[in-house]
């Protein structure tokens, strides 16, 4: 469980690099149609026959946040409870509320863009979170190793701790 663990919590940074990736594919493809000569109107916005190269940016940056990374965080705190990872379900209750924070933050931009600076911030505090939890099981894989002289039965991630 504790290998379900570490992989669900890396899936995080992974999943928001997609994110930033996938909204900069949106907003570049967009520009580039402007460019060309359309212009982007409302009604322009909410038309199904609108298309340019990026859209599907919206689409994967859409439903990556609203579904996929919640997802993803929801099983992480429920394997968190059965993972035995050293402080492993606070940190990953800190993804989850992080998500609810970057959700609340994008609704709130579309009123406010402005707002939309925090949520690009704190998808990197996310990422961070993400990757802190992950690394919370090679931490205490190393700490097992070093207190016992055993192996977990896991790979270690990052520097191992060499005993004489």
């Amino acid at each position: 469980m504790r290998a379900t663990y570490r992989y669900l919590a890396y899936a995080i940074p992974v999943l928001v690099a997609v994110q930033a990736a996938a909204i900069a594919f949106a907003f570049f493809g967009l520009s580039a149609w402007i460019e060309d000569g359309h212009n982007l109107t409302k009604a322009a916005m909410e038309s199904e026959s609108t298309s340019f190269t990026g859209t599907a940016g919206f689409m994967i940056h859409g439903m990556f946040g609203e579904m996929l990374i919640p997802l993803v965080a929801i099983v992480l705190l429920a394997v968190s409870f059965v993972a035995k990872v050293p402080g492993g379900s606070k940190w990953a209750a800190f993804v989850l509320l992080d998500i609810v924070l970057q959700i609340a933050l994008a609704f709130t931009a579309f009123g406010a863009p402005v707002v939309g600076i925090l949520h690009g911030l704190n998808a990197l505090f996310l990422a961070w979170l993400g990757w802190t939890a992950a690394h919370r099981v090679a931490t205490a894989g190393d700490l097992a190793t070093e207190s016992t002289g055993e192996s977990t039965g896991e790979p270690a991630i990052g520097p191992t701790v060499q005993t004489t």
